[in-house]
C-alpha cells in the first residue's frame, strides 16, 4: 500500500484540474503540471503527420540542396524537424529567419542558429523583421504550417523576392469525439480550473469537433466560464477569432515551462 505524499498539500496547484489538449508533448506538459500538484484531464486534439504529397517535399529539398536559397523563413519547429534530415547540408549556407522560439530551438538541435529572429512570434512579426530588407531577387524558402494564409508569401512577392513555400506536415484529428464531448461536459459542470492550448490548430479543432457534436453553444459557454491558458500570441489570436480571450499567457518566452509557470501564478492559492 502506498503512503500519501506529505508534500501534496504544499504544491501550488494541489486540488486544481487542468485540461490539456496538446498531443506531441502531452506527457511532458502533464508531468510538469502534476509535479505542481495539479490533476490533468488529457484530451489531445490534433496529431501531426507527414504531408501526403511526399514528392512535393522531396522536390523542394532537392531544389534547396542543388541551388541553396538566400533565406529560409521558419514558422514552426515541427516543420524544420521534418525537413532537416535531408536539408541539413543546405541549411548551413542559408540565412534562417525564425518566427518565435520553437523553430530557433529546432535549429539549435542541428547545430545552427537563426540569422534573423522575429521580435514577435507571429506572421506580422516575420513581416516586420523583413520590411526594411532589400528582398529584390532573393530566393526565399518559406516553411509554413498547414493551411497557412498567403499573406507572408504575398508580402515577399510584393517586395520582389522569389518565395518558395513548403508545408512539410499536416494536422490530423487525434481525440475520439466522445472524449471531446467529455471535456465539454467537464468544463460545463465547472470541474476544470483551466484549459491550456499550445497551438492554434487545437483551438480550431475543438470548435470543429463541437460543431460536429452539435455543442458549439455549450462549448462557448464553457470556455467563457473557464480560464484559458495560451502558450503565446498566435494561440491568443486564434482564440480572439472565436470571440475568446486568453486569461493566462507567459510574457516574452513562449515555451511549455513558462506556460506552466504562468498557470501556477494564476491559480496558486
Amino acid at each position: 500500500m502506498s503512503l500519501p505524499d506529505p508534500t501534496a498539500n504544499k504544491r501550488p496547484l494541489a486540488g486544481r484540474h487542468i485540461a490539456l489538449v496538446e498531443h506531441r508533448e502531452l506527457d511532458r506538459l502533464g508531468r510538469m503540471l502534476e509535479e505542481q500538484g495539479a490533476a490533468t484531464l488529457r484530451c489531445p486534439l490534433v496529431a501531426i503527420a507527414d504531408a501526403p504529397g511526399a514528392a512535393t517535399v522531396h522536390a523542394w529539398i532537392e531544389r534547396a540542396i542543388a541551388a541553396p536559397l538566400d533565406d529560409l523563413v521558419l514558422m514552426t519547429g515541427e516543420g524544420l524537424r521534418r525537413l532537416c534530415g535531408a536539408a541539413a547540408r543546405a541549411l548551413s549556407r542559408m540565412r534562417t529567419i525564425t518566427r518565435g522560439p520553437k523553430p530557433a530551438q529546432a535549429l539549435r538541435e542541428i547545430g545552427l542558429s537563426p540569422g534573423l529572429r522575429a521580435a514577435t512570434p507571429t506572421t506580422d512579426g516575420v513581416i516586420a523583421a523583413l520590411k526594411d530588407e532589400n528582398l529584390a531577387g532573393r530566393r526565399i524558402g518559406v516553411q509554413l504550417p498547414p493551411d497557412s494564409p498567403s499573406r507572408l508569401v504575398d508580402f515577399l512577392r510584393e517586395g520582389g523576392a522569389l518565395p518558395d513555400p513548403i508545408e512539410p506536415y499536416v494536422y490530423r484529428p487525434a481525440a475520439d469525439p466522445r472524449e471531446i464531448a467529455g471535456l465539454i461536459e467537464a468544463m460545463s459542470r465547472g470541474e476544470v480550473d483551466a484549459i491550456a492550448f499550445t497551438s492554434a490548430p487545437q483551438v480550431a479543432r475543438l470548435f470543429e469537433a463541437a460543431g460536429g457534436l452539435g455543442q458549439e453553444k455549450r462549448l462557448m459557454a464553457a470556455l467563457r466560464a473557464t480560464p484559458i491558458a495560451a502558450i503565446g500570441p498566435v494561440v491568443a489570436g486564434e482564440l480572439r477569432r472565436h470571440g475568446l480571450e486568453a486569461a493566462i499567457m507567459p510574457q516574452g518566452t513562449y515555451f511549455m515551462k513558462p506556460l506552466v509557470s504562468a498557470i501556477v501564478a494564476a491559480l496558486a492559492g
